[in-house]
């Protein structure tokens, strides 16, 4: 009997020892079959999590920022011990004594499983394990993928210490809000650094890994507090707070930005605009998407952050201005439905919903509540409600038309009603009054459907200092500045006069301005003066400051397109000018930053200079990986220099035209802002320029500069038109222009225009080239500047053609007379006839008879 139970219990003990030995052969074999082929866990010591890359100005405040996941790297030792704690309490209470994984825990929710038949199955990873999920593996809830976790996560803690590995866990969890790790969820929720987190709030974040995506702060705030809570007292059972400590902050409410409870980190940052943007259109480019937006980089932007204010008021004021002369009403064609208007709270909140634009200095986006006799009232976002409500008077509206259901537009409005209804989302702005600044009244406004470009930039370095691509970037993101092409038409102009200086011409040399006729694969061509007038011969001075069309051309035909194009090539205004007789007019489309950049040229004495937007770029670890300016500076390693001495730079810069070219260049576009197109330009420094309207007046141009600042603008509808008989360079960007030189000048002054050496000053007449006696005087003499050993030719002797004709008989006008592009007009002829000048024949500088 004995016997048979020994040998019974001793066939229990083999079986069992078999069972056993058998289960661990199997889960070996398990383990061994899932751990071939498993990627490398040792990269993670050396890896760089993606990091958001941040854009600062000149002054070193942060202007905006770039990422595809919002993380701020936060290193181990600069997270304070209470966020820690409130993690490992959260999700991995033996985080620092287990191998990797928990064995107690793993049974735990098995058998948890177990019973509840599958309905209640909770996850038993620990932080190491969820480290090996979000970095080597997918997120497939799998029991292959949990095997490959276990055998991941014991490697892993040979390799790296139990601090590093919380790292990499507090800095790539994703924690809802696009905000992953621990830093960038702080200042999504709380807008606070890590440092000044409550226990409360390092309980929530902690509370966040278990559903990211449905623990929001306002539509789960219920849920989210109870998580909240629950990890508030797992940390109070630890031991890293004190139960009273827990009882308080469990007693906290639940306070978010979510919630209005902080001001949003977002809002603290200007609103992002064509600046910033072009800066990640650039760089993305450069170094490449992934590096952008997860590098972690530090760009040092050229901005002048007062000087970029200026630049959007001064090109929004010129759109509006032209819009408002127009007096069509189109609105934001936004509405609010009926039912979402019956209570405060209802408005407000459907209106900030809206994609109404908000990023216009001064204006609100506002909703239509109620319509009245005359006015209508309105709600605005971000202003409170008075005991009256806010109105839209009918002596606002009155400036306006609506444009009918057929197309045709409405009569002139007399009240509110004409314009708007119920429901309408519209844009307002306060009216004050000029004495002293009192309120009036509520404006409606719109973003004007004429759009243009703006921008201003140093002509020594290059640094841009303001761009404005549009009236809106919230309304549209296109940067007309960089991108838009278009024709520049008469701004143009300078780079044929530049190349036909460099080759032996002079500011007195006489060209005959009359009629032209070219047959052309398209037919006859015959290019007129804006005027439709004809001068005879003229001083090439004059040509520029009264923008001749007819001179250009015979210039172009003279020293050949070939070498125009050659010139527009090397300044950058084309990669490549088809060197078509047209094109000498601006025929060719082009952008602004080019033709800002080529004028910066004629600034700066003929030096090269590079656009560029960015000062440096530093990596996630300091290093300066992009430097703009290259040039040397000589004594800035000296100790001490003596007194009243400034630093010697190297300048290295190409030279791309002779420097008294660019000088007699510069002197001729000062006529143009004292006597020609340009004179709307009125500054305390002297200023040069050239104002550019093409064919139908599709786009009016100003580009100018002071010693030290070059900006220009142009104006036109994104699908080009015509902008109407009274649209030119000189009436819609020349003001801007204006507008804008008036701060920029104030701020960084200017000087007179650096004379080069060797040259010499003649005085001549700039009406027919004559020379005259060094003591004349007079509106009609100009000094010019001629190079040394140079002898000029003065008046026709020196004639020039350009191969053309001039025909007998032609109605040339007298002595002195300017453009006035006015239309018709009755002259003296150079004979004493009288004539009547019809209007003239195009808005622009290329005739209806040209290429388009």
């Amino acid at each position: 009997m004995l016997r048979f139970i020994g040998s019974f219990f001793g066939a229990i003990f083999t079986a069992l020892t078999l069972g056993l030995f058998a289960i661990a052969l199997t889960v070996g074999a398990i383990f061994w079959m899932y751990s071939r082929d498993l990627p490398s866990h040792e990269s993670l010591a050396q890896y760089t999590p993606p990091t958001i890359s941040r854009i600062y100005n000149g002054e070193g405040r942060m202007i905006d920022e770039f990422a595809q996941e919002r993380r701020i790297f936060a290193p181990i030792e600069e997270i304070p011990d209470l966020v820690k704690q409130a993690f490992i309490s959260a999700e991995d209470q033996n985080f620092y004594t287990h191998k990797g994984y928990d064995a107690r825990g793993i049974a735990a929710a098995a058998i948890e499983a177990v019973r509840s038949r599958g309905q209640n199955v909770r996850g038993a990873s620990t932080i190491t394990q969820q480290v090996m999920k979000n970095f080597l593996l997918s997120g497939d809830r799998t029991g292959e993928r949990k095997i490959k976790e276990i055998i991941l996560a014991t490697r892993i803690e040979e390799t790296l210490s139990k601090d590093k590995i919380l790292e990499l866990y507090m800095n790539e969890i994703f924690l809802g809000q696009n905000s992953y790790g621990v830093a960038a969820a702080a200042q999504t929720y709380f807008n606070k650094t890590l440092a000044d987190l409550s226990p409360a709030e390092a309980a929530m974040l902690a509370a966040m890994p278990q559903a990211p995506g449905q623990y929001h702060p306002v539509r789960a705030k219920e849920r989210v507090t109870e998580r909240r809570n629950y990890v508030l007292n797992r940390m109070a059972e630890d031991g890293y707070i004190t139960p009273e400590v827990a009882a308080a902050e469990t007693a906290k409410p639940l306070l978010t930005v979510q919630n209005g409870d902080y001001p949003a980190f977002r809002d603290t940052l200007q609103p992002r605009d064509y600046f910033t943007d072009e800066i990640r259109r650039q760089l993305s480019g450069s170094f490449g998407e992934e590096e952008f937006f997860g590098g972690g980089l530090s760009i040092r932007a050229t901005v002048d952050p007062e000087l970029q204010t200026e630049a959007a008021r001064a090109l929004r004021e010129g759109l509006e201005r032209y819009d408002r002369n127009q007096g069509v009403w189109r609105g934001t064609k936004l509405v609010i439905a009926p039912d979402r208007l019956t209570s405060e709270a209802d408005w407000r909140a459907a209106l900030a919903e809206t994609g109404a634009p908000r990023d216009i200095a001064g204006w609100h986006p506002a909703v239509v509540l109620e319509l009245g006799e005359s006015n209508a009232r309105i709600g605005i976002e971000g202003v409170d409600e008075d005991e009256d409500g806010h109105f839209i008077p009918a002596e606002d509206v009155t400036w306006a038309r609506k444009r009918q259901a057929d197309g045709r537009l409405g009569p002139r409005a007399d009240a509110a009603s004409d314009l708007v209804s119920v429901g309408d989302v519209v844009l307002v702005r306060a009216v004050t009054s000029d004495e002293d600044g009192s309120f009036r009244r509520w404006s409606l406004r719109q973003v004007p459907e004429v759009q243009g470009g703006f921008m201003a930039m140093d002509v020594n370095t290059g640094r841009v200092i303001a761009m404005q691509g549009g009236f809106s970037y919230q309304d549209s993101v296109f940067n007309r500045a960089t991108q838009a092409q278009r024709q520049p038409g008469s701004s143009f102009k300078p780079f044929v006069y530049a190349a036909a200086l460099d080759s032996g011409f002079t500011p007195a040399t006489i060209v005959i301005d009359a009629p032209i006729e070219i047959e052309t694969p398209q037919g006859l061509w015959t290019p007129k003066n804006a005027s439709n007038k004809f001068y005879g011969p003229t001083p090439l001075r004059t040509g520029i400051e009264q923008s001749r069309n007819l001179m250009t051309v015979r210039l172009a035909q003279e020293i050949g397109m070939d070498t125009v194009a050659g010139y527009a090539e090397r300044f950058g205004v084309y990669d490549r000018l088809s060197p078509l007789l047209a094109n000498s007019l601006g025929a060719q489309e082009t952008t602004l930053l080019k033709m800002v950049a080529s004028y910066a040229m004629f600034a700066n004495g003929g030096e090269r200079v590079e656009p560029t937007l960015v000062d440096r770029v530093q990596d996630r670890f300091g290093k300066t990986v992009y430097r703009h300016d290259q040039r040397i500076c000589e004594d800035c390693t000296l100790p001490t220099l003596s007194p009243g001495a400034t630093p010697r730079i190297d300048n290295n810069r190409e030279r791309v035209m002779d420097a008294i070219t660019a000088y007699q260049l510069t002197s001729m576009m000062e006529g143009v802002v004292i006597r020609g197109s340009g004179s709307g330009v009125n500054l305390p420094v002297p200023v040069a320029g050239k104002t550019g309207t093409t064919n139908d007046a599709k786009d009016v141009w100003f580009v100018g500069y002071s010693s030290n600042i070059v900006a220009g603008c142009y104006i036109g509808y994104d699908q080009p038109r015509t902008l109407g008989e009274s649209a030119f360079g000189g009436t819609l960007c020349v003001p801007v222009f204006q507008s804008f030189m008036e701060k920029a000048v104030a701020k960084r002054g200017g000087t007179a225009f650096k004379v080069p050496p060797g040259g010499y000053f003649i005085k001549i007449d700039r009406f027919s080239g004559a020379r005259l006696p060094d003591d004349a005087s007079g509106p009609n003499v100009v000094a010019e500047y001629f190079r040394e050993g140079e002898d000029p030719i003065f008046g026709i002797a020196a004639l020039v053609d350009g191969g053309f004709a001039m025909g007998s008989n032609l109605p040339l006008f007298a002595y002195g007379e300017t453009d006035d592009g006015q239309g018709a007009a009755t002259v003296t002829t150079a004979s004493g006839k009288t004539k009547v000048i019809p209007k003239k024949a195009d808005f622009g500088t290329l005739s209806s008879g040209g290429l388009y």
